[in-house]
Parts: C-alpha cells; structure tokens; sequence
C-alpha cells in the first residue's frame, strides 16, 4: 500500500510561538560566557544548525558547546512562556482529517523536542518525527528533510514543507519538497520568496483559512 502524501512541519516559529524565546534564550547565554551579541543578529539565525548559530555569530569562540549548553539552560528556564500559535493545532487536525500524514520535520534537540510535542499535544495524529539526532547537520543542509521523507515513505513530490524561516525554505528547496513559508516566525514575505517559497501566509490560522486552495488541499486532492 502507498503510504498517504505528507505534510512535513517544521515546529519552532510555525506551529509554537518560540523564536523570540530563542532568541532571548541565545543572548542570555552568551551572556553567560561572557560574549555580547545582538538580539537581531541572533534572530536572523534562528532556524539554523544550533552549532552553525554560535560559529557564524561567534567565530572566535572556542567552545561552541558551553553556549548550546547556555543556552538549553536558559531555553528551558523560558519554557512556561511557550503556546501554540494561532490556528496551528486546528491545522494539524485538518491535515489529518484530509488524509494526509502529519510529520514533525525538526532538528530541535530531543529536550527541547520534549517539550514543544507537550505543547501541541497532538502526538495521535503524528506519522513519524524527526530530531537533531537525526542528522549530523541541520538546516539549511536537506538531511533533516530527506530523513523526514524516509519516515514518512513518500518521494518529495508527494510533501509540502510547512517553515517559518529562510533555513527551512532553503532545506526544503535541496530536497525537492515544495514550501509553504509562515511569517510568524518573524521572516517578511519578500524574503521568504526569494528563497523559493511556492506561497506565504501569516500564520497557522491564515493558512487553515485557505486551506483548500493552497498547496495542502491540493495535494490531499490529488
């Protein structure tokens, strides 16, 4: 039997409102080792490889682990503050209810990953998910996506990619799985675009609005 089309979610800034939190998470860890960075210049980086974010941010730093350490410390402490965004979990029971497979295509450490599962509460319409201890390197390389699509035993043409940032457009494009790119995550649609998103909408609840015409109903129609 074929398996059903997938919907590949990214989850940090598509589905949970936790980007800002991130980014407050990175600077107070940083902090923590004694290295002042820009809270816009952490942001543009969210998305990406956690040890890519500290090197391009920090290419000086010598120990690239004391920060990701900081950093899940600090992530945790904010981890109350964490809520779905509007309309994410009425989307994922669309989805489902479509026909489609529901996939969590992150590269969020298994902790963090934890946490935000807890958060969305709708791991009985989840097909098959993925971690950072999937892939040796995350966003914007395809690995996480490619294993994804391994999991959920479709080709690309049969998956959208659902993202909020520049890193989940580009993973998604060197897969071959078309994107739907969220600007909740704090990424203006010109630039989303530019990347190769096929479309673009607000967020979760803009979505589910047009569902049926966008790429998701299309492909539960084909």
């Amino acid at each position: 039997m074929t398996a059903a089309p997938a919907v590949l979610f990214d989850i940090d800034g598509t589905l949970v409102d936790s980007n800002y939190l991130h980014v407050f998470a990175w600077q107070q860890a940083f902090d923590d080792i004694g290295v002042t960075v820009d809270a816009w210049r952490i942001h543009r980086g969210i998305g990406m490889d956690g040890t890519r974010l500290v090197t391009e941010l920090c290419p000086d730093l010598e120990d690239v682990d004391a920060a990701k350490d900081a950093h899940s410390r600090r992530y945790e402490a904010l981890a109350p503050l964490l809520h779905p965004l509007p309309g994410a979990l009425e989307l994922l029971d669309a989805v489902a209810a479509a026909g489609l497979q529901v996939v969590l295509a992150t590269s969020a450490p298994e902790d963090e990953l934890a946490t935000l599962r807890e958060v969305l509460g709708r791991d009985d319409i989840v097909s098959a998910i993925t971690s950072s201890e999937d892939v040796d390197t995350a966003k914007p390389q395809p690995d996480i996506v490619a294993v994804a699509l391994q999991r959920a035993d479709v080709p690309a043409d049969r998956a959208v990619f659902v993202g909020d940032a520049v890193w989940d457009v580009r993973a998604a494009t060197r897969a071959g799985v078309a994107t739907i790119a969220l600007r909740s995550g704090g990424y203006g649609r010109a630039e989303l675009e530019s990347e190769g998103a096929a479309a673009v909408y607000d967020d979760p609840a803009d979505l589910l609005e047009q569902f049926a015409a966008s790429l998701l109903g299309k492909l539960a129609s084909a």
